[in-house]
């Protein structure tokens, strides 16, 4: 099943709670996740999803899906950053602000940027990986959105706020399926995951 760092305390929990069940993780985009689920060389998926949270694909059956989490957008600012003083960062203070995003081309473009700024957003540095995003704001690159799930990975030098002023930019972290009856080690796995969901900090607080 796939495992993106921007789920590994949430997988950590996971495999605590099955130490019997042997995993084996993979990282990709939801498409990728997606098809992998489809040609059975995944049993489960964690995919997430921002508004209006539409399915992940238009195939025939309907993946199961089960929400894990839904919760709101956070912000990755370096800790000496003049905007990490407080306890959140209201959305007008974004306005001028080095962003560092996903790859620069394809549906990855924008993400790490804010969504709905108001203004052509200034990308200083493109990565992939979230957690090679989040020691970019570390050494100081630059500001990155995150999910929630991803606030116990932050390393040091890195401040983890809520952005206020604006309308709210919920995440939904999803488990996927096939519809068909899942194998008892999937089943006991999803069961896990789910728990271990349920013990999750809530979002906004310092990692």
């Amino acid at each position: 099943m796939p495992g993106p760092s921007c789920c590994l305390e949430l997988w950590s929990r996971c495999a605590a709670r099955t130490p019997a069940c042997t995993s084996v993780s993979r990282e990709g985009s939801t498409p990728a996740l997606v098809r992998a689920l489809r040609a059975g060389s995944l049993d489960l998926a964690l995919l997430a999803s921002a508004p209006p949270f539409r399915p992940p694909d238009a195939e025939s059956p309907p993946l199961a899906l089960h929400t894990l989490t839904e919760r709101a957008l956070c912000l990755a600012l370096p800790a000496t950053h003049p905007l990490a003083r407080g306890e959140f960062v209201d959305v007008a203070d974004l306005r001028g602000q080095r962003w560092i995003a996903g790859s620069s081309s394809g549906e990855d473009r924008l993400m790490g940027v804010w969504p709905g700024l108001d203004e052509r957003p200034e990308i200083a540095h493109t990565a992939r990986d979230w957690l090679a995003k989040l020691h970019l704001v570390a050494a100081g690159c630059g500001l990155t959105t995150v999910p929630p799930a991803l606030i116990q990975a932050a390393p040091p030098g890195v401040r983890i706020l809520p952005v206020r002023g604006g309308p709210q930019e919920q995440r939904r972290l999803f488990l996927a399926r096939l519809p068909h009856p899942p194998s008892e080690p999937v089943t006991r796995v999803a069961a896990a995951l789910r728990a271990a969901a349920l013990d999750g900090d809530p979002p906004g607080s310092d990692p």
